[in-house]
């Protein structure tokens, strides 16, 4: 229940949250709340609420731990001995009583291994972080373009529809005349009925796209109640890009690739930690006792014979595993590169499609501007330009949805790199202290 009341508490107008923000943006955050929140502020927010970004701190934090674990020592032990003699010689103590020590001794670099192995294994979650802080990055800018989709959709297809209108007042009046048909009647009547229901469908997925851009912040949607949205990240057309240039990158920069890689070194170091394992540790047993008035000291050692087991198993275990790991990153690799390279296919035909709708949208303009000039010189009619400007906005929309297209393509090819591939700042470094608590929680 606690939980759940911290969650609903959440807004985008905390002071720890613009404390947050600040840090990270390097500057003052004035007035406040601010005026417009852009898509670098509202990354900057998901990374200060999203639950997954608890989740990859913890385990962060409990990879860490596991390096002290893995550097214990091991501790020495203690044995207490007491006898009584049932025969003794006159005036001497029936007792004896000794103390022996066993002090282990790890040999072969065993905790060396195993430090290593934890040190590899915490990069590994480190790295998780840096992949979460993508995840969430992707996230939010999908459910944005999806909310700015809508919105402009909406807007579009209320202009289209004020021209509809005006177009089916005039088709009737013909009609009434017997100057069009009833089948140009009917047309023009479920082409309105089409824009309606196109704009009942860009209601709800307004609401679903607002609620997902909330949900991708980590709060609850009605926290998004009067907070002004900045969508200057999709109002720049879409480039070529390079495939060579961002294929190189992603094999350089890919979280994933570079937790396959800590994860393979781990790998190589717990086969080592199960070689050395052939060689036993040593005891040492130091030890005294007093026997009837006697000091007797000794020098006790012990080692473990490898004579039946030389761990060839937990060996070939180790060996197989990592060689499971190698071919876990060849994997990867080669699914990265198949993901880029059907990634920039897609974009890279969104963007002729995008061209094909500029020249199309360029069309529909020129020979608008040309009835309008005939209407304005008497040579046409209303009907003639209502129809005119009615192709034109479905040209317009159609072009709107090409851009939105470009630009889907353009993040899912950014998920397939990730890196921005517009001039964007990288969201905040990898931390493994909660923001919210200012602990390693």
């Amino acid at each position: 229940m606690q939980t759940a009341l911290a969650f609903e508490s959440r807004s985008l107008d905390t002071p720890e949250l613009k404390e947050f923000l600040e840090k990270n943006l390097g500057y003052e955050v004035s007035p406040w709340p601010p005026q417009s929140w852009d898509f670098r502020m509202l990354t900057i927010a998901a990374l200060y609420y999203h639950p997954d970004m608890d989740v990859a701190r913890a385990k962060w934090k409990v990879a860490e731990a596991k390096v002290i674990t893995a550097g214990g020592r091991l501790n020495p032990g203690i044995s207490l001995l007491g006898q009584h003699h049932s025969k003794t010689a006159g005036g001497i103590s029936p007792w004896t009583w000794g103390a022996s020590l066993d002090i282990p001794v790890e040999t072969a670099g065993k905790r060396g291994y195993r430090i290593d192995k934890a040190k590899y294994l915490t990069e590994a979650a480190q790295l998780g972080i840096a992949a979460t802080t993508w995840r969430v990055r992707g996230r939010l800018r999908k459910s944005l373009l999806n909310l700015y989709a809508a919105t402009v959709k909406e807007h579009l297809l209320n202009d289209h529809l004020m021209i509809q209108l005006e177009t089916e007042r005039l088709i009737k009046k013909r009609l009434s005349v017997g100057e069009v048909s009833r089948f140009e009647a009917t047309q023009s009547r479920l082409n309105l009925d089409k824009i309606r229901l196109l704009l009942s469908e860009m209601g709800i997925q307004k609401a679903e796209a607002r609620a997902a851009v909330a949900e991708s912040l980590g709060l609850q949607v009605n926290a998004l109640d009067g907070i002004p949205i900045s969508f200057d990240l999709f109002e720049k057309s879409p480039e070529p890009i390079t495939l060579q240039e961002i294929r190189t990158q992603a094999l350089s920069n890919r979280s994933d690739i570079l937790i396959a890689l800590s994860e393979y070194k781990a790998s190589q170091s717990a086969l080592q930690l199960e070689i050395s394992r052939q060689y036993p540790d040593i005891h040492l047993g130091p030890g005294y006792e007093w026997d009837q008035g006697d000091n007797t000291w000794s020098l006790g050692f012990s080692v473990e014979l490898p004579v039946f087991n030389r761990n060839r198993g937990p060996i070939e275990e180790a060996e197989a595993r990592r060689k499971e790991s190698a071919a876990r990153f060849a994997a990867l690799q080669a699914r990265v590169i198949g993901e880029i390279d059907r990634s920039q296919a897609a974009y890279s035909e969104a963007l002729k499609k995008l061209q094909v709708a500029d020249a199309l949208v360029s069309k529909e303009g020129k020979r608008l501007l040309i009835i309008q000039s005939r209407f304005d010189a008497g040579e046409s009619d209303r009907l003639e330009l209502e129809e005119a400007q009615s192709e034109f906005s479905s040209s317009a929309l159609s072009h709107f949805e090409a851009f939105v297209s470009a630009q889907e393509n353009l993040g899912m090819l950014e998920d397939a790199v990730q890196r921005p591939l517009i001039p964007l700042e990288f969201p905040p470094p990898a931390s493994k202290t909660n923001p919210r608590t200012g602990a390693d929680k």
